[in-house]
C-alpha cells in the first residue's frame, strides 16, 4: 500500500509539472468541439528509434485535421508502465490517449476507458486484431500491431546437423530427435528460454498449445470454458517441465530475462529455436540481422496430441485507447485513428519489422519468414495466454518458475491456476 501511495504522489507531481490533456486551457483556433490545446499520449514505444517515423507520420496526419491542437508523447519505461497507469486511473487524471497490450492488461482496465465503436467504424475492415481490445462487445482500443508467437528456427544449424531446413519437424517426438542431432553437431540447445520475469510460460503456452489441445479444447479455452483438469492442459504444463529437465532449454532459464537475453541466445547460435513475437522485438527482423534474413525459418507447433490442429497463435498486439476523463472524446479518438493510418503503420512495419494490424500493407517483398507468418494469419487463432486475466498470468509466471526449479508439481500448479481463473 505504501508503494502504491508513493507512485500516486510521484504521478500527480509529474502531471502538475508536465501538464496533461484533461487539464489544458481551451484554444480559440480549434473548432467548437475542440476544447483542449494539447493531447497527451502515454506509451512505451514513442521514444524508440524504430518508431520515430511512425509517430511523426501519425502526428502529421492529426495536425492536418486539427492544426490548433498540440500532441505530446510521453514515453514511459515498460517495466513501470502499468503501475504508473494504475495510479493515473486511480486519480482519474492523466493522459488522454494511452497504449495497451491486448488481452488482460486492457480488459482489466476498461472501466477507465472510452468505448471507441462509434469512432472507428470505418477502420473495422482494414485493421485486424480488434478482439484483443474488446470487452462485452465494445471496442476500447484500435490495434497497431498483430502480436503472435511463431516458432522461429535457425536454418544454418539445421544444415550443419544434416537436417532439411525447409522441412522442420511436425511432431514433438520428431522435434526432440532433430534437436538431439543439432546438439550433437553444433552444441546448440533446442530452445532459447527466458523466464526470469515469468513471461516465458506465456510464450510456451501459446506457441505450443495448438499442438497439444484438441481444436474443441482450444476454442473452449478462448471462450472462457477452461478445463484445467483436462489431461491435455496438464500435458502442456508437464511439457514445460520436461523440456527443462531433459536439457532442451538453455541453462539458467529462470535467471534469464526474456527481453532481450533469451533472444540473444538464438541470435548467437546457441539455441536452434525460440517461441518469439510478431511485433517489433524478438521477431523475424531481429533474428535476421544476426542469422541472415533467409536463414530464419518459421515452423508450426509440433503435434503432441492426436487430433490437434496446429495454428498460428495471434491477437491484436498493441493498441491505443482513450481515457474516460479526456475533455474531448472525439478529438482524442481522432488521434487514435491517426495512429492507425495505413501510411503510419506501413512505416512502423518497414522500420521496426512489426506485423502491422493493417491488412492492406504489401509484404510481398519481405523476408521469407514474414511471408510464412502472414500466410497463416487467416487460419490463425487467438493466443491462449491472452484469454487469461493479468492476475492469473502473474500467478502462472510465479508457478512456472517453481515448475522449472522442481519445487512444484503440475497438479499443484493447475489447481492454483484454476482457482485464480475462476475468481476472475
Amino acid at each position: 500500500m505504501k508503494q502504491r501511495i508513493l507512485w500516486s504522489a510521484v504521478l500527480v507531481a509529474g502531471l502538475a509539472l508536465a501538464g496533461c490533456g484533461s487539464a489544458t486551457r481551451p484554444t480559440t483556433s480549434a473548432s467548437d468541439s475542440e476544447k483542449v490545446a494539447k493531447l497527451v499520449v502515454w506509451d512505451w514505444k514513442s521514444g524508440e528509434e524504430t518508431a520515430a517515423a511512425y509517430i511523426q507520420k501519425a502526428k502529421a496526419d492529426f495536425a492536418k485535421k486539427h492544426p490548433g491542437v498540440a500532441v505530446e508523447f510521453v514515453a514511459q519505461p515498460f517495466d513501470q508502465y502499468y503501475t504508473l497507469l494504475g495510479a493515473a486511473i486511480q486519480a482519474s487524471k492523466g493522459p488522454d490517449v494511452m497504449l495497451f497490450n491486448g488481452g488482460g492488461q486492457i480488459r482489466d482496465r476498461v472501466a477507465a476507458l472510452l468505448p471507441l465503436d462509434q469512432y472507428v467504424a470505418e477502420d473495422k475492415e482494414r485493421l485486424a486484431g480488434w478482439d484483443a481490445f474488446s470487452q462485452d462487445g465494445k471496442i476500447y482500443a484500435a490495434p497497431v500491431t498483430l502480436q503472435g508467437h511463431p516458432i522461429y528456427y535457425n536454418k544454418t544449424l539445421y544444415e550443419k546437423a544434416g537436417l532439411d531446413p525447409a522441412g522442420p519437424a511436425k511432431t514433438w517426438q520428431d522435434l526432440v530427435r532433430d534437436c538431439g542431432a543439432i546438439k550433437k553437431a553444433t552444441g546448440a540447445r533446442c530452445f532459447a528460454l527466458g523466464n526470469k520475469e515469468g513471461f516465458g510460460i506465456q510464450f510456451f503456452l501459446s506457441g505450443l498449445g495448438s499442438g497439444v489441445l484438441t481444436p474443441q479444447e482450444y476454442d473452449d479455452w478462448i471462450a472462457g470454458k477452461r478445463d484445467w483438469n483436462s489431461p491435455n492442459v496438464k500435458r502442456l504444463f508437464a511439457l514445460w517441465k520436461e523440456a527443462e529437465s531433459s536439457g532442451l532449454n538453455n541453462d539458467g532459464a529462470n535467471s534469464t530475462a526474456l527481453f532481450n537475453d533469451a533472444f540473444a541466445v538464438v541470435q548467437s547460435g546457441k539455441a536452434a529455436h525460440i517461441i518469439g513475437l510478431m511485433s517489433d522485438i524478438g521477431h523475424w527482423k531481429d533474428f535476421g540481422e544476426f542469422l541472415g534474413a533467409d536463414k530464419v525459418g518459421v515452423m508450426a507447433a509440433p503435434v503432441v496430441t492426436d487430433g490437434a490442429t496446429p495454428s498460428l497463435p495471434y491477437d491484436g498486439g498493441i493498441g491505443y485507447a482513450v481515457a474516460k476523463w479526456t475533455k474531448d472524446p472525439r478529438l482524442a479518438a481522432d488521434l487514435v485513428r491517426s495512429l492507425t493510418t495505413t501510411d503510419a503503420l506501413n512505416s512502423f512495419y518497414s522500420d521496426a519489422g512489426a506485423i502491422a494490424s493493417d491488412t492492406t500493407i504489401d509484404v510481398s517483398k519481405a523476408a521469407p519468414a514474414v511471408g510464412t507468418i502472414v500466410s497463416q494469419i487467416k487460419s490463425g487463432k487467438p493466443a491462449l495466454h491472452v484469454a487469461l486475466s493479468s492476475k492469473t498470468l502473474d500467478l502462472m509466471g510465479r508457478l512456472s518458475q517453481k515448475l522449472l526449479s522442481g519445487s512444484a508439481t503440475v497438479d499443484e500448479v493447475v489447481k492454483q491456476l484454476a482457482a485464480s481463473d475462476k475468481a476472475g
